[in-house]
C-alpha cells in the first residue's frame, strides 16, 4: 500500500536530498540595530522562494500534514478489526508504526488532539486500539496501557465516555444496547424518519412521518450541516439494525478491564467534565429519553417496524449515493459486507487517509492539498519572481486545474441535499466544495499563463461567477460545504456533547475574503463578464457579521489572528483602507495590541475553546502567527514595523 508522507521539517529535509537541492542564493545575516535594506529584504525573500519551490511535489501541490485528531486512528482499527481486514491492511511494521504514534501523545490519557488536555473520549479509544493492535493489559511503550487504564477507571470507567464514545462501545463491546438512551444509538433508527428525511420524495409517497415547527422545515435533512448528516446515517443505519460486532475473547478481556462494575450491572451514566464541551440540556434529554421510551417499543413491532425498514432503506440509498458521488471517499461511510464490492472500494482509498510522520503513522481528517497549494502559489506569485520560478508556478496552475470540480454531482442531487458546486475546488471529496481559493489562485495566475502559453484565457473557463453567486447568506458571509440557512435554535439538540455547531453550517472569514479578492481580481482581468452580479457580492461582504471589538475568529488556524488577517485582506480587495473604513481601523489596532516585547506576535490554539484572544504559554511568539499579522496589517494600509529576515535552516527556509 503506498502511503503519502506528512511534510514536517524532518521530512522536508529528506525531500530536498531526494530532489538534490542545493541552495545557490547566499544567506542573509541582519546584526542587531543594522539597517534592513531593500537589497537584503530581496535577497531573504529569493531565496525563500526558492526553497519553498523546491518543495513542491511531482504533481505540482504541497504535500502538508492535516492529522492532528487523536480521535480518528482507532475507529478504523476497530471497523478493520470488525471486518477482517486488519492485518491485510496494516501489516505489523504499520502496527507498529501507528502504536508509536498513540504513545507519543500519552499524557496518562489521550486528548482530542495532539496539544489537549486527556478525556475520555480519545483515552478509552486509543487504548482498545493499542489492546486491538497486539499490546497486553500491561503492555506498551512505558506501560502506556496500564497507565490509559488507570486514567479511564480513575475518571469513573468506560460508562462515562460521552455519546460518539458509547456509540463506538455499542458496536465493539456490545455495550447498553437498549440500556442508555443518553447515548442514542436505539433512536439512531428512528432519527432519519423524524429528521433526516421527511422530504424524501419515495417517502412522500407512503407515510409521510414529519417533524415540523411553525410550519417550516427547518429540521429537514436539507437544512442539516454535511457532516452532521454523513455521520450520523451510518450511525443510524447501524445502531437501526442493531448491530453489534463478533464477540471475542478480546472483547470479554476488555469488558472486565474497562469498568468499575460489572459488567452486567452498567447502568446510565453521563459524561465527565474532561468531555463535555457542548453540554446535553435538560429539554434534550426530555426529547431522547422520550423518543426511546414511547416510540421505540412500537418500532420493533408489527406493523410499525415497517416505518424502520424504510427509513433504514432511505438511509442506505443515501450511503451509496455519497460513495459513488465522492468516489468511496466520504466523510463517513457503511457497509454490512465486509467482502462486497462497496466495501473492497472504500478499502483501496485508505491510503488517501493514512499519513506517515516522525511520531509514526496517523490517521487525517480532510486533505488540505488544495488549500496549501492555493496559498503557497500566492505567496510565490507576490515575490514578483515568475522569470525564476515559472515551471513552478506553471506544474501549481496545473494542479488547481486538474482539482476544480468540473461538474454538478450526477442525477437528481437535489434529492440527495445537494448542491450546484461546478467550478469550485475541493479539498478531498466533493462534499468540500466551498475552497474558493482555488478561483483566486486561477484569475491570478491566468496573466502568467497566458503570456507563458500565448493564449488568451477564456473566461468562462474559471467557471467560478456563477457559482460564487449561490452560497452568500443574508449576512453576506460565505460557507464552505454548502449554503448557510439552518435555524441556530436546533443546535439545542446538538447530541455530540464533543462538538459546537454540529448541526448547521456556518460562514467563514477564510472563505468570504477568499471569495471577494478571486471576483475583484477577476473583474479587473474581465470586467464585462457578469459585471453587475459580481459587484453585488462584493457588495454584500460589509454586511457580513462582526464580532465584539471587530475580532473576527477563523476556522482553519488559530483563531483570532488568523482570522483577522483574512479579514484585512477582503476588506482591502472591496476598497477599505485604515483611512476610510472603521471596521479595519479596529482590527489593525487589535492586532497591533496583541504584539509582544520581542515584535512578534502568538496566540494559544485555547483561544479557540475559550472564545477570547489567549496568548502562548510564556508569552512566546510563533513565526507562522507574526507573518498573519504582518500581512494584515499591510493589507491595512499599514507599514509594518517588524520584518523576519534571518532564515531557521540556512537554506531559505
Amino acid at each position: 500500500m503506498v502511503t503519502p508522507v506528512s511534510f514536517n521539517s524532518h521530512r522536508a529535509m529528506e525531500f530536498l536530498k531526494e530532489k538534490r537541492f542545493k541552495q545557490t542564493i547566499r544567506q542573509v545575516k541582519v546584526e542587531n540595530e543594522e539597517e534592513i535594506t531593500y537589497e537584503t529584504a530581496t535577497t531573504a525573500m529569493r531565496r525563500a522562494a526558492h526553497f519553498f519551490s523546491a518543495l513542491q511535489g511531482s504533481d505540482g501541490h504541497w504535500p502538508a500534514e492535516n492529522a492532528g485528531s487523536l480521535f480518528l486512528l482507532p475507529p478504523l482499527v476497530m471497523c478493520l478489526d470488525i471486518t477482517g481486514h486488519l492485518e491485510t491492511v496494516f501489516p505489523e511494521e504499520y502496527s507498529k508504526e501507528m502504536l508509536r504514534f498513540i504513545y507519543c501523545h500519552q499524557d496518562g490519557g489521550w486528548g482530542l488532539h495532539v496539544e489537549a488536555h486527556s478525556n475520555m473520549h480519545c483515552t478509552l479509544l486509543n487504548y482498545i486500539c493499542m489492546r486491538i493492535l497486539g499490546e497486553g493489559p500491561d503492555g506498551g511503550q512505558d506501560n502506556a496501557c496500564s497507565r490509559g487504564r488507570k486514567w479511564i477507571l480513575d475518571h469513573g470507567g468506560a460508562v462515562s465516555i460521552p455519546t460518539w464514545g458509547k456509540a463506538w462501545l455499542s458496536l465493539y463491546l456490545a455495550y447498553l444496547i437498549g440500556q442508555d438512551a443518553n447515548q442514542c444509538p436505539q433512536t439512531f433508527g428512528f432519527f432519519p424518519l423524524f429528521f433526516l428525511y421527511n422530504q424524501d420524495k419515495e417517502f412522500k409517497k407512503g407515510i409521510r412521518l414529519t417533524f415540523k415547527f411553525n410550519n417550516s422545515d427547518s429540521t429537514s435533512q436539507s437544512k442539516m450541516w454535511c457532516y452532521f448528516r454523513l455521520v450520523y446515517m451510518p450511525m443510524s443505519y447501524l445502531n437501526g439494525k442493531r448491530f453489534v460486532a463478533p464477540i471475542t475473547p478480546l472483547i470479554l478481556q476488555l469488558r472486565e478491564e474497562l469498568h468499575t462494575q460489572p459488567y452486567n450491572e452498567i447502568g446510565k451514566k453521563y459524561a465527565i467534565f474532561e468531555d463535555l464541551y457542548f453540554p446535553h440540556l435538560l429539554i434534550q434529554d426530555l426529547v431522547w429519553d422520550s423518543i426511546d421510551i414511547f416510540t421505540e417499543p412500537f418500532l420493533t413491532r408489527w406493523p410499525f417496524n415497517k416505518l424502520r425498514k424504510k427509513a433504514l432503506e432511505i438511509t442506505m440509498k443515501h450511503i451509496h449515493y455519497e460513495d459513488e458521488n465522492s468516489r468511496y471517499i466520504d466523510i463517513a461511510c457503511v457497509e454490512k459486507d465486509p467482502y462486497g464490492d462497496y466495501f473492497k472500494k472504500h478499502l483501496a482509498r485508505l491510503p488517501d487517509y493514512i499519513w506517515i510522520g516522525e511520531d509514526g503513522i496517523k490517521m487525517q481528517t480532510s486533505g488540505s492539498q488544495l488549500w496549501d497549494t492555493s496559498l503557497g502559489l500566492e505567496a510565490l506569485l507576490a515575490c514578483k519572481l515568475t522569470d525564476e520560478i515559472g515551471p513552478t508556478l506553471m506544474k501549481g496552475h496545473d494542479y488547481l486545474n486538474k482539482s476544480q470540480v468540473r461538474d454538478n454531482p450526477p442525477g437528481d442531487f437535489r434529492s440527495m441535499y445537494r448542491h450546484i458546486c461546478k467550478g469550485l475546488g475541493h479539498s478531498r471529496i466533493r462534499i468540500k466544495d466551498g475552497k474558493f481559493l482555488i478561483a483566486l489562485q486561477k484569475v491570478l495566475l491566468s496573466p502568467f499563463i497566458s503570456n507563458a502559453t500565448r493564449k488568451k484565457l477564456n473566461p468562462n473557463g474559471c467557471m467560478m461567477p456563477s457559482t460564487f453567486c449561490f452560497p452568500y447568506s443574508k449576512n453576506g458571509g460565505i460557507s464552505a460545504w454548502e449554503p448557510a440557512g439552518t435555524s441556530k435554535w436546533l443546535e439545542l439538540l446538538n447530541p455530540s456533547e464533543l462538538f459546537e455547531d454540529v448541526f448547521s453550517e456556518q460562514q467563514y472569514v477564510e472563505c468570504t475574503a477568499s471569495a471577494i479578492n478571486a471576483l475583484v481580481l477577476f473583474k479587473k482581468l474581465h470586467p464585462g463578464h457578469r459585471k453587475q452580479e459580481i459587484e453585488n457580492f462584493i457588495r454584500m461582504y460589509s454586511t457580513f457579521k462582526k464580532y465584539k471589538d471587530q475580532m473576527v475568529h477563523g476556522n482553519w488556524g488559530i483563531w483570532f489572528t488568523y482570522a483577522t488577517w483574512f479579514a484585512l485582506r477582503g476588506l482591502a480587495a472591496a476598497g477599505k483602507t485604515y483611512q476610510n473604513c472603521l471596521a479595519v481601523r479596529k482590527a489593525a489596532n487589535f492586532l497591533l495590541k496583541l504584539q509582544l516585547d520581542d515584535g512578534g506576535w502568538g496566540e494559544s490554539y485555547i483561544s479557540c475553546l475559550a472564545k477570547k484572544f489567549t496568548p502562548l504559554e510564556g508569552n512566546r511568539c510563533n513565526l507562522v502567527q507574526t507573518a498573519w499579522t504582518l500581512m494584515g496589517r499591510i493589507h491595512s494600509g499599514l507599514r509594518p514595523n517588524t520584518v523576519m529576515i534571518e532564515d531557521k535552516f540556512n537554506n531559505g527556509g
